[in-house]
């Protein structure tokens, strides 16, 4: 046990001393996620003049909660996998006694790490710009919201990771990625909360894994009416069918591998 956490801490000390040192991208990585920001000024104006069962204040705490969902939750390892496929990098990695895609989940929780204080400073900016915004949430709230937002992480890169599988067969499986995020776009909750969806559509949505990556975790922060049970045992289904889906591909998926060296 003590050898497992010694690799893992060596692991994330690596990655996220090499995420530090793209200090200014990073900024940038952190502004790309501030759509819902933006979303946030037409919902609240829209909220003024419509009746959509939230008010405005609703609307901007929502989003901002949207926007930290966004950046515990932002993923890219099927872009980093293929290109290690498609380069031949892939093989020195299959060498190492320790899977591949541990990686690709140290890279990500260190860049988490790295994109902190840029976090921060958006949130105090938010507060500043919509005094009238600022909510203290519930002990339980935040505790349940960090739940959900590590379960969410977890599905996002497992299903991205499950894609990224793809380029064992075709070099373009971030094409795959591309068309699934018009869907995690429109149904995750990021453009609108699931609230204002119609009823038939929103029952709909529900037995999809897409409310669980945003719309879930950030209900429970602002107080939003969400099935508790019904969304961590739905969060956690679909990761073990996409796990399962994963390690099936992986092993299907290394008999076809070609690259340089392998």
């Amino acid at each position: 046990m003590k050898r497992i956490w010694r690799i893992a801490w060596t692991l994330l000390c690596v990655y996220y001393a090499y995420m530090v040192e793209y200090r200014a991208e990073l900024i940038l990585w952190v502004l790309s996620g501030s759509l819902p920001i933006i979303l946030m000024g037409v919902w609240t104006q829209a909220a003024q003049g419509g009746n959509f069962g939230l008010t405005s204040i609703d609307f901007a705490r929502y989003f901002l909660a949207v926007f930290l969902v966004r950046q515990l939750t932002v993923v890219w390892v099927i872009w980093d996998f293929e290109k290690e496929v498609l380069e031949g990098k892939l093989s020195n990695r299959l060498l190492q006694p320790l899977d591949p895609g541990w990686h690709h989940v140290a890279s990500h929780l260190g860049e988490r790490a790295a994109r902190i204080p840029f976090t921060l400073l958006l949130i105090g900016l938010f507060f500043i710009l919509y005094p009238q915004a600022v909510w203290i949430p519930t002990f339980q709230a935040i505790f349940l919201f960090l739940l959900a937002g590590v379960l969410a992480f977890a599905l996002r890169f497992i299903i991205q990771y499950t894609f990224a599988l793809f380029t064992f067969w075709t070099e373009r499986a971030s094409a795959i990625e591309n068309f699934w995020f018009l869907f995690y776009l429109f149904l995750s909750g990021m453009i609108a909360p699931l609230d204002v969806f119609p009823e038939p559509i929103k029952t709909i949505v529900l037995f999809t894994p897409f409310p669980y990556l945003i719309n879930f975790p950030a209900g429970i922060l602002v107080g939003l009416p969400v099935d508790l049970t019904r969304g961590f045992l739905a969060t956690v289904g679909w990761i073990v069918l996409f796990l399962f889906l994963n390690r099936w591909l992986w092993r299907l998926g290394l008999k076809h591998y070609s690259g340089m060296g392998a």
